[in-house]
């Protein structure tokens, strides 16, 4: 698949990676960036990410193909708004961030309204890094996306943003809005609550003097995406609340039934606790390289 001009609302992590990666491969004749600041501009075409990046809406969403959408959650309702009146009609228009139903819900009328057509999507890669720089164009290579069609999602359009995303290297799963919010609530979104938590109890500044000196490898792996933007987070974790209190209620439950097998001293329950996690995540291991779902 070829685009004529693909516009990347939002030139961060994610979008400067699908930059890197169109650009790269010649999937697109030009890739165009909407930024909110001067700096971040001069960045998109320093990095690769763009063939040129501009802080006028019209200018970057006019005459484009294809249009993806990777702001912030807070930031993309208004966006779509704003850019609906430069959409060319017929323009594909695909959202690339977690928080599928509610967002397809709000944002698809208004894209069709203008005459295009919207497809939510989600490339479940990343990094605790944040901005253009840390963009790479192998980001999305073997990575699993996400594409969440509707019953009134424009079958061409779902076609097409399923070519994209396997263009780059991504296997792409289907999954309705809904199923794909209630997985990822525990995939992902509960594993950075757990991560935050755990940096905020083990580096507290009322713990043990060294206690910052005894954290190895094993913390530093366990927290790492602790470090990921707390407003991007903040965003995601009230959108997905419902889904996401499920997962911690459940979370919480099992911890409960450790603790209950701890403060008993049962060495056998405990011991099933350990076997049972390390036997789940090494069959896990061992069979994602090879999982690619159609």
């Amino acid at each position: 698949m070829h685009w004529k001009k693909v516009t990347l609302l939002g030139v961060g992590l994610l979008g400067g990676s699908l930059g890197q990666a169109l650009r790269q491969r010649r999937l697109a004749d030009s890739v165009t960036g909407f930024v909110r600041r001067a700096a971040t501009a001069k960045e998109c075409q320093r990095f690769g990410a763009t063939d040129r990046a501009t802080l006028d809406l019209r200018e970057a969403v006019t005459d484009a193909e294809l249009v993806v959408l990777c702001t912030p959650i807070a930031q993309m309702q208004s966006l779509v708004a704003g850019m609906c009146k430069f959409l060319k009609p017929g323009a594909n228009c695909y959202r690339c961030r977690e928080r599928q139903r509610l967002r397809v819900e709000t944002l698809s009328p208004l894209v069709k309204k203008a005459g295009a057509h919207f497809v939510g999507s989600h490339p479940m890669a990343g990094s605790e890094k944040t901005g253009v720089r840390a963009a790479r164009a192998d980001l999305f290579v073997d990575a699993v996306c996400v594409v969440t069609p509707t019953r009134g999602s424009h079958r061409a359009a779902v076609r097409k943003v399923t070519e994209l995303w396997k263009s780059v290297g991504s296997k792409v799963l289907l999954l309705t809005p809904q199923a794909h919010d209630q997985i990822v609530s525990r995939s992902s979104h509960l594993p950075h609550v757990v991560a935050a938590q755990l940096s905020n109890l083990v580096l507290s500044p009322h713990t043990a003097k060294h206690q910052a000196m005894l954290c190895a490898n094993g913390f530093r792996d366990t927290t790492r995406i602790a470090s990921s933007s707390p407003e991007m987070w903040r965003d995601i974790a009230l959108a997905n609340r419902q889904n996401l209190l499920g997962a911690i209620d459940s979370f919480v439950g099992g911890l409960t039934e450790f603790k209950r097998a701890l403060k008993s001293g049962d060495p056998n329950a405990i011991l099933r606790f350990f076997e049972q996690a390390k036997s789940r995540r090494d069959t896990w291991s061992k069979s994602a390289a090879d999982h690619s779902p159609e």
